[in-house]
Parts: C-alpha cells; sequence; structure tokens
C-alpha cells in the first residue's frame, strides 16, 4: 500500500464510522498563538476538545500536515542523520469532543490496523498508564492481546500544560522482528529499531489544578495522532521512512540533480534525505504564507532552506537545483493536497529568490567557517563566531552545527544563544497582549457576539480572571484583568482588525475595556477596573467606543476593496500574507516579487475609489464552507474557519472573500482612499499602508500643506512648482560635480605631497599621515598614493568633528603578509576606532580619543616590521 492509498483508506474507514472529514488546517495555527507551526493534528480542534468552541460534529478525522522545526518541538538537527526525524510529516487522526471514548477508539484502531491494514496479530505491542486500568483491561479482555504485549509505561500521560485539561495515552508498537536490535518498549534497549511506535491514542479526561488535584473534566474528549511516513514504511516493509514511495520518488529526483544514478546509493545518502525532507517543509510552508526572513517562522524556514542548499553544496550541485524539486513534491502530493498546485508558481519563486540571495554570501561563511576551524585550539566552534556567521551571512546556525558535526567538532551553542538574546532584548518591544493568555482562560458555553448589528447592550458576567488567567470571584477598583460575558458586543481580534475598546459598566462598578481577544469561541474583555467592583453573575451593560468602531469598519472594507483591486491591477498570484485593521490606518501584506510601481499604485487607489463613488450595497451571506469556496470567495492567509462561514461582497460581486469582521453598509461609506506608502518586508511580500474617511481627509489637506510650503520656498506657485523644484536638483547637481572635481585634485596635489613622508620598511613604502578633507577625499588620495608608491602599505587618518576617520590600503603584492583590516583594528584601537574590509583595503570610524591619532599613526611602522619579519 503506497503513502496516498494509506490517507485515504484511513480517512475513509473513520468517515464510514460518523466522522466529519475536516481538511488539514495550515501550518501557521489560527487559533494558538504560542505554537510556531501546526506540529500535530490536534492543533485545529485544541477548542473543541476543550470544550471552547462548538464545531457543529462532535467527531472528526483528518490528515494533518505538520512541521517540527523550531521551539520546543524541534527536529531539524537530527534530520536526514536518523531513520524517522522529519521537519515535515503528516499525522493521520480521528477526535472525538465529548461523543465516544476508550471502547471505541480502542476497537477502531485494532479493527483498522489488523482488518484494513492486515498488519500481523503477533506483531502489535501496546503501552498504557499505570493508572489506565480501564484502557489495559479492554485491550487485554476485549481485544485479546497477551498480558505481556501490554506494557505499562509511566510517561504514558499527555498535559496540555502544568494546569487544565490532560489525561493517560495509549500507544501502539510494530515488532520489526529479531532480526532488527532493540527490545520492547519499557526496557533498556526500547530505544533500538526492533519495535516503532505508530499510533498513540489521547484520552484527555482530567482538569489538573494548581496543586495538582486531578478532577473529571465534564466532557472527556479524543485525540489520536498516527504517523503516516511511519506506518508506510511498515506496510511497504522497509525500516526507515526515507525509503517509502514518496520519499523514493523524490530523493531520486534531487540524486539524478548531483549525478548519482544508483538508488541504493541516493537513499542511503544523508544530504539527499535532507533535501527530499526539506523541499517538503519548505513548500508547504510557502504554500501557506509563510516567507523567508529573519523573525519566528520566517527564520525557521530560511534556516530550513539554506539547510537544504547547503547539503546541495556538499554533493557538488553547482547550479540552482531546490526549486526544480517543487515539480517533483506536486506530482506526489498535489492530490491530496491542490493547494501545492494551486501555489506552485510562488512556491519556485520564492524558492529560487533564496537560492540565489544564499549563493551570494555561501562561499564567503563557508571561507569564514573554515578559517576558524584551521585556527581551533580544541574542539568547540565558538558561539560568537556561530553568531556572526548568522548576523553577517545569514548562515543559520544548524549549517554551522552539520559542518560540525561532520568534523567531529560541537558548536557553544550557550554562547550563541547568549549573543541572539543579546540582539533580542535590543530589537524587542513590549508585548500589547499576552498571547497565551487566551490558552489559560476558560469558561462553559459559547458566548453570543452581537456586535454584528450592536454597539451596546445588557449582559451577565460568566467569568473573572487575573492578569495571569487564574480564575477570580470578584474585580475591585484599581485591578487589571479579563472579564467573559455571556453576550458582547465587543468584536476579539481576528483577521486582521484588531480588538474593540469601550466600557462595561453596571450600578456597582465600572470596567474599561482596552483590548478584546478570542479564546475558542470566547470573548476575553481585557482592562482595568475603574471604579466599584464586579462580581460572576453581576448584570452588566457593555458600550463600545462606537466612533473608534466606524472608522475601524472603513478601513477593514477598504481592505477588501484594495485586495480585489491589487489582484486586477498586478495578477491573480497576489495572496495575502497578514493585515492590520485599525481606527487610523490599514495594512495589508501581499505576495508580489517587485516594488508596486507608481503608475500601478494610483491604478488600485482610482479603481478603490471608484468602488466608493458607486455606493454599492454591502452583501452578507451565511453559507457552508464548501458553498462559500465554491461561489468563488476567497479565503484568507492564516484564518481558520468553521463549517459555517461569513461572506462578504462588495461592489456587486468585484471584492468577495470570507470574512467575520465589522463592515460598513454601503461601500460609499467609506468616503475616500488613500495609499501612503509601499514597501518592502521580505523576499516577494510588499506592504501597503492606507488611511480612509477622515483620515484620508486629514492625510491629504496635509500634502496640500506641504505642497504649498515648498513653493513658497522655491519662490513658485502650485501650478509651477515642479518646475521650480527640477530647476533647483539640477543646479545641484552641476554644483556637486564641480566640487567633487576639486575634490580630486585637491586629492591629486595632496597625495603628491605626501609622497616625500613614506619610510622604508623591509623594502617596502609605508606611509602613515594626518590628512585634510572628508572620508571621500582619503580614499581618493589614498588611490593617488597606492598608483605612484607601488609596494606599499599605507594609513591615513583625518578628525572630523572630533571623530577619527582611517582607511588603511596595502598593494596586492602584500596582501598574503599584511591585510590592512588587521593594520586599521591595530592603529583604531588606539584611539578607539573600529573597521574591516578587504584584505587590501579597510576602513576604520569613530572613537574616543582623537588626540591620540598622531602617535597611532607613528606606530605604523613599527607594526609593519613586526609582521613582515614574522
Amino acid at each position: 500500500m503506497n503513502t496516498a492509498e494509506l490517507r485515504a483508506a484511513y480517512l475513509a474507514f473513520f468517515e464510514e464510522r460518523g466522522h466529519q472529514v475536516v481538511p488539514s488546517s495550515t501550518l501557521v495555527p489560527a487559533n494558538d498563538p504560542t505554537l510556531l507551526f501546526t506540529n500535530a493534528g490536534m492543533v485545529q480542534f485544541k477548542d473543541a476538545l476543550l470544550g471552547r468552541e462548538d464545531l457543529g460534529f462532535d467527531r472528526a478525522t483528518s490528515a494533518q500536515r505538520c512541521v517540527r522545526a523550531g521551539g520546543k518541538h524541534n527536529d531539524l538537527e537530527n534530520v536526514g542523520y536518523t531513520a524517522r526525524h522529519h521537519t515535515f510529516f503528516e499525522m493521520m487522526g480521528n477526535f472525538s469532543f465529548g461523543g465516544y471514548f476508550k471502547e471505541e477508539t480502542i476497537a477502531w484502531a485494532w479493527e483498522f490496523v489488523t482488518g484494513v491494514l492486515k498488519l500481523p496479530v503477533d506483531k502489535i505491542w501496546v503501552t498504557v498508564h499505570p493508572t489506565d486500568d480501564e484502557s489495559r483491561k479492554l485491550w487485554e479482555e476485549k481485544i485479546g492481546l497477551p498480558r505481556e504485549r501490554v506494557v505499562d509505561i509511566e510517561d504514558n500521560f499527555w498535559a496540555m500544560g502544568d494546569t487544565g485539561p490532560c489525561g493517560p495515552c495509549t500507544e501502539l508498537f510494530y515488532d520489526h522482528g529479531p532480526e532488527v536490535e532493540g527490545g520492547p518498549p519499557g526496557s533498556p534497549d526500547e530505544d533500538g529499531d526492533r519495535y516503532i511506535e505508530f499510533w498513540n491514542l489521547v484520552f484527555p479526561q482530567f482538569d489538573r489544578s494548581p496543586d495538582g488535584e486531578l478532577s473529571p473534566l465534564p466532557q472527556p474528549g479524543v485525540d489520536t495522532g498516527l504517523g503516516l511516513e511511519r506506518m508506510a514504511a511498515i506496510l511497504q516493509g522497509v525500516h526507515s521512512n526515507y525509503e517509502i514511495d514518496l520519499f523514493r520518488n523524490l530523493i531520486r529526483a534531487a540524486g539524478q540533480m548531483a549525478g548519482f544514478n544508483d538508488d541504493q546509493a541516493m537513499i542511503s545518502n544523508a544530504s539527499l534525505r535532507v533535501i527530499a525532507d526539506h523541499i517538503r517543509s519548505s513548500s508547504f510552508l510557502i504554500a501557506d504564507g509563510v516567507i523567508p526572513g529573519n523573525e519566528d517562522r520566517s527564520y525557521v524556514l530560511r534556516r530550513i532552506i539554506r539547510r537544504a542548499l547547503r547539503h546541495g553544496y556538499k554533493l557538488d550541485i553547482t547550479e540552482p537545483f531546490f526549486h526544480k524539486l517543487v515539480d517533483p513534491l506536486v506530482a506526489e502530493m498535489g492530490e491530496a493536497y491542490p493547494i501545492l498546485a494551486e501555489r506552485r508558481d510562488e512556491i519556485v519563486q520564492v524558492l529560487a529568490r533564496e537560492e540565489a540571495r544564499f549563493a551570494e554570501t555561501l562561499n564567503q561563511g563557508m571561507e569564514l567557517l573554515n578559517e576558524t576551524i584551521g585556527e581551533l585550539d580544541g574542539a568547540v566552534i565558538p558561539g560568537d563566531v556561530v553568531f556572526r556567521l548568522y548576523d553577517t551571512y545569514g548562515f543559520p546556525v544548524d549549517l554551522t552545527a552539520d559542518v560540525a558535526r561532520e568534523r567531529d567538532l560541537s558548536v557553544d551553542m550557550e554562547g550563541f544563544e547568549a549573543a541572539m538574546e543579546a540582539q533580542r532584548s535590543r530589537g524587542r518591544a513590549a508585548a500589547r497582549f499576552d498571547a497565551s493568555l487566551g490558552q489559560r482562560i476558560h469558561t462553559d458555553g459559547k458566548v453570543t457576539f452581537t456586535g454584528y448589528t450592536l454597539d451596546s447592550g445588557e449582559a451577565a458576567v460568566v467569568g473573572l480572571f487575573n492578569p495571569e488567567g487564574v480564575a477570580v470571584e470578584r474585580l475591585s477598583r484599581g485591578e487589571q484583568g479579563v472579564i467573559v460575558l455571556d453576550e458582547t458586543p465587543f468584536y476579539a481580534e481576528s483577521g486582521g482588525q484588531i480588538g474593540d475598546t469601550g466600557i462595561i459598566e453596571s450600578p456597582s462598578g465600572r470596567f474599561q475595556v482596552t483590548d478584546t481577544q478570542m479564546a475558542g469561541d470566547q470573548f476575553l474583555h481585557v482592562g482595568e477596573m475603574i471604579d466599584g467592583d464586579f462580581s460572576r453573575g453581576d448584570r452588566v451593560n457593555a458600550d463600545v467606543d462606537a466612533e473608534r468602531r466606524r472608522l475601524i469598519r472603513l478601513n477593514h472594507s477598504a481592505t477588501h476593496l484594495m485586495h480585489a483591486a491589487l489582484r486586477e491591477v498586478l495578477g491573480k498570484h497576489v495572496q495575502q500574507k497578514g493585515s492590520l485593521v485599525a481606527p487610523d490606518r490599514l495594512r495589508f501584506d501581499f505576495s508580489n516579487p517587485e516594488p508596486v510601481s507608481p503608475e500601478q499604485l494610483r491604478a488600485v487607489e482610482t479603481i478603490v475609489n471608484g468602488q466608493i463613488q458607486a455606493n454599492t450595497d454591502v452583501d452578507i451571506a451565511e453559507m457552508s464552507y464548501d458553498q462559500a469556496i465554491e461561489q468563488g470567495a476567497m479565503a484568507l492567509f492564516g484564518e481558520k474557519y468553521g463549517s459555517e462561514v461569513r461572506v462578504l461582497s462588495m461592489g456587486g460581486g468585484y471584492s468577495v472573500e470570507l470574512c467575520g469582521g465589522t463592515h460598513v453598509s454601503r461601500t460609499g461609506d467609506i468616503g475616500l482612499f488613500r495609499i501612503v506608502s509601499e514597501t518592502g518586508i521580505a523576499a516577494g511580500v510588499r506592504r501597503i499602508e492606507a488611511v480612509t474617511g477622515p483620515g484620508a481627509l486629514a492625510w491629504t489637506l496635509q500634502a496640500e500643506d506641504a505642497l504649498s510650503t515648498v513653493a513658497g520656498l522655491v519662490r513658485g506657485s502650485r501650478s509651477d512648482v515642479t518646475d521650480k523644484v527640477v530647476a533647483l536638483v539640477e543646479e545641484n547637481r552641476r554644483l556637486n560635480r564641480e566640487l567633487s572635481q576639486a575634490q580630486q585634485k585637491l586629492a591629486a596635489s595632496q597625495g603628491s605631497d605626501l609622497l616625500d613622508e613614506a619610510v622604508e620598511v623591509a623594502g617596502i613604502k609605508v606611509l602613515a599621515v594626518q590628512v585634510e578633507g572628508e572620508a571621500k577625499t582619503l580614499m581618493q588620495t589614498l588611490d593617488t598614493l597606492k598608483s605612484k608608491l607601488g609596494s606599499a602599505a599605507i594609513v591615513l587618518g583625518n578628525v572630523d568633528g572630533g571623530r577619527v576617520n582611517l582607511i588603511a590600503g596595502v598593494s596586492k603584492d602584500l596582501v598574503d603578509r599584511i591585510k590592512a583590516p588587521d593594520l586599521i583594528n591595530a592603529v583604531g584601537a588606539r584611539v578607539g576606532a573600529k573597521g574591516g574590509g578587504r584584505p587590501d583595503m579597510a576602513r576604520a570610524g569613530g572613537g574616543d580619543a582623537p588626540d591620540a591619532l598622531p602617535d597611532a599613526l607613528a606606530s605604523v611602522p613599527d607594526w609593519v616590521r613586526e609582521h613582515l619579519s614574522g
């Protein structure tokens, strides 16, 4: 059975048993900001398993794409060197949200593996938690497994965190036979390859309190995970996941690019295994909207891509190759995951750009790394070098670790992490809201949202929490916290639209809402008690800041119109990568390989304003997700959608998108739309910021005032200001050219005057003097001196505004013996200046001791003599 057949068989089996087949969610979790990536099948069902969300069904099955390559769940460094580690894998699962429990779960698991997959009964072992008598009894008495093949394991207990839902799990293992080394689970030799765990059945049935006490959950759940690649390896009679049909074809495609002809040699090559694994994770991450960069998910993606490219480099693949593996991947997995085929062109473009970008720095980085390794006293590459490779050359630490592993060295990870943390601290902004707070707060029942039609309304307080997410009975004046109501007009942050603010009040108290966040089906009103107090059960009145929300509505509706206009002007490849909808502005990130021209921006702006002037109705309809997609509605990046969705249509179908946000009633309500900026934020990702309504009017008036000011400065009018500015710029350019020519003459004259000050040291000319002029003049003077002195080492310096400027030059015949960066830093150290450069030319600047410059320059002949003799 191949992987595609296995995936289909699993989903069909559970669909026949009443499960809703749910498509894989994206690799970017929409409901858990604490996760970098979706790393298990249960992630998209987390709120349903916790009873915080009603999906409309109580049992589901899915084949979920997963990535483990960052944060706590990180398999990256092992990928390619072991049989079963991957950055990307598929987790098949079946789930129950208060429906069936252990008996059905265990019976169905056994029926599937023995009845459908035909695994030999005597090859299967299971593990249970020592306290889980119910599961043990089911395995032994109902299924009929011998007692010796049902093993107690203390670690068979799942928990979402230190507190909250938790429960025992039971795992299924396959015995590959005595010819393979290793012992059964729980034995001293359990880490061998003989017994392989392939399915984990988790039963969240308890709620753990802060004091560690376990109490039964009102709704016990089922969360199972069967590794597709592991099961395929068992069914296909191989011990390594890289030998299954899916990987064989990808490895073969990569191997042919590296000049391999023998299939077995390809399968056993660690670099080809790395490449085959990484093309899967890279392609799916890009398809799900992640772009290579230097932060968070984007940085993890860049690490994965560059690790694959480095292994291509090891295989002597000299041409760009990684992006060429997208088509073989689409052939293998495009049917199961249509998004791969739909986004194929974008994936290829992003990978090709990243290959070109990395090729520019790979050789430089490898040169520095090899030089460092050659100078090592011990067997550890220092953390500061690892950080410099990352920071300067874009070398992820994984690449350095790979090279270290190949040369029997290790990496100073503590030093690297310390340098990384120092950099993060310098650039870290304070978080507006604790992203994990929503994961710690839970109340029973679903909150009714009334904000589509109302700005205020009565409600009951059903939950009060302190800033750490711990439930409290009362919030009093001056205390910060979170309030949950049974119904609310406050919109919770979602889909780029920020949360509402306002007031919740009653005769007993007044609470200022500074933000509203979503946690499953719950709305978290974050803020501070500014008067009196609230207790659970109080009746209150919830009032949204109506004017602020009105401005947000204008910007949100304009965002949809702009998205449609961008796709019209730039092409259908435009995909949303992120957005912010605030009262004062909108921000929209989207895929596009190049900057948007002024003409294109003007066209987008004109189209949007045309839609505003048409003043058409904004139509909203609710329907099933599948029906909405069939009707052409666009689903947005990173959003989680239920079985029923809200479809927003504007301009008579010009823009049709799935959206749960708040919007205007007619397009004319937006008033005016103006684009204020367009920039690049990552390779292949552009960002537009715009304003609407009063903000657009204010921006337009400000631009008018600026134009009038400029006209006055150039003694012109609004009608001729452009001609006046053009004439002024041309005059400025003419004067700059004359100044440059004068500086060149000065440099040549100064250079000739300085020739006599050169001294001879060990057969070469050495010149170190203080000169006049700007930094540019220093460079021109250096070039003049190098051309006239021949074999020479030269240092020039000056002081400008208390800052020392230094430049050093070494003739080409001396760079093997004297390097300009070493020379410049030796002089710079005496005046507090730092710098660097090429072997034949280097610069330094700064310094806190300009008065020491003459002595620093006087030290150059002795420094040269010492290094030539050494």
